[in-house]
């Protein structure tokens, strides 16, 4: 069987990898010259298996005043008949049920996924930045420290390994805590989680699929629309005109207007995050950290520190990334001065869409076009779910044909 895949960032080549695994020959279409050149690119690099809570939740019904005021320097927002649509949505799950309901389903995706990447890092022979390097979550106040301790009991009665550790016990399991610039309520650490960084695994999975003959690539060719014949998917058009057995799109936050072209919906809104990598300061974690109030990373990758984060909800406008990357690094810079060399000539900066669903899930398996499938809307999660997702889409394939 002949599949096309629509999309070479990290779902995209899993994708591919796993559809080989099960015997079908792929071909890969991506607009870009390269393989991870979206937002797979210069991710937070964080494995994060055991953090999956819903960004809907009731909690962000308070912080909705700050975020319209543009109060908050981790989101931006811009109003736009599209985001409302989707805004309602999202405020939909935005209860405790829902969000609890949507958090364990990210996570046992996520464990699948890490299960699924060990096997991976068994079978495959190239090197991909990747470190056991566990996660703490910090925890500015008390009202963060009460939610935390909700969601780590949640999740330890599903048998995730977290636990809740006070200021002291976070400083002394990561002694760069020492250097933040605020005190914080605790922490949550999660052992089990990781680092790697999702380009080089990427190139690492093209080399290994060209290798075996089962997988092309056509690269720098965009695929405007689904060729559907007599009410099933058959292939792509636009600069590339491809027809194969099965057609799966996994383009993110691009995914909605290639669907549309075969009618279907998919309620993915592109939400811009930034990245900037620098060398390691004197002060650098070695454990991977997230600031919860601040919407960033830090993370220790390939010899480097990588900072990621923000949120902005202003559609597919690039034009601010400058001044976002600036104020990504100064709020990195309050929370933990020492943790890189702000001051480097050589930084690297990027943005990249992430692909936002309402229920933070993303949409895998058959759609209602016979022939057509999906493996998008991640949201913050591609690299973490997406060896599962990737192997759960292959199935479906396999599943109708």
């Amino acid at each position: 069987m002949h599949v096309i895949v629509i999309g070479a960032g990290v779902v995209g080549m899993s994708t591919a990898y796993y559809l080989t695994e099960r015997g079908c020959s792929v071909t890969v279409v991506d607009r870009a010259d390269n393989v991870a050149d979206g937002a797979s690119h210069a991710n937070g690099g964080q494995l994060s298996y055991s953090f999956t809570d819903a960004l809907a939740r009731p909690s962000f019904i308070a912080q909705l005043p700050r975020l319209l005021r543009g109060a908050d320097p981790g989101s931006r927002i811009r109003w736009s008949p599209r985001l409302a649509a989707w805004g309602m949505r999202f405020l939909s799950h935005c209860t405790s049920r829902r969000a609890a309901d949507n958090t364990l389903a990210l996570l046992s995706m996520a464990l699948r996924s890490a299960e699924l990447m060990r096997e991976l890092r068994a079978t495959l022979d190239f090197d991909f930045a990747y470190r056991p390097a566990g996660k703490l979550v910090l925890l500015a106040d008390d009202s963060e420290l009460a939610a935390a301790s909700r969601n780590t009991a949640l999740k330890r009665s599903k048998g995730c390994d977290v636990e809740l550790l006070d200021p002291g016990a976070a400083m002394a399991l990561e002694p760069a805590l020492a250097g933040l610039s605020r005190p914080i309520a605790g922490a949550v650490y999660s052992r089990n989680d990781e680092v790697a960084d999702a380009r080089l695994f990427c190139e690492g999975v093209r080399r290994h699929l060209e290798s075996t003959g089962l997988a092309r690539f056509r690269l720098g060719a965009r695929a405007d629309g689904i060729r559907v014949e007599r009410g099933r998917a058959t292939g792509v058009t636009g600069t590339v005109d491809e027809r194969g057995d099965a057609v799966v799109v996994c383009l993110g936050a691009w995914s909605p207007g290639l669907l549309r072209t075969a009618g279907v919906a998919s309620h993915i809104y592109p939400v811009r995050g930034y990245s900037i990598t620098l060398p390691p300061g004197t002060g650098a974690p070695s454990v991977s950290i997230t600031s919860l109030r601040d919407r960033i990373v830090f993370s220790r990758l390939n010899g480097a520190m990588r900072i990621a984060g923000f949120a902005d909800f202003t559609g597919f406008d690039t034009g601010g990334d400058a001044e976002r990357v600036r104020t990504l690094a100064e709020v990195a810079r309050g929370v933990l001065p020492t943790a890189a060399d702000f001051a480097a000539c050589d930084a690297r900066a990027w943005g990249g869409f992430r692909p936002m669903t309402p229920d933070g899930r993303p949409r895998v398996g058959a759609s209602r076009v016979p022939g057509l499938f999906l493996n998008t809307g991640h949201g913050m999660l591609g690299w973490t779910l997406a060896c599962a997702s990737a192997s759960d889409a292959a199935d479906a394939v396999m599943k109708v044909h």
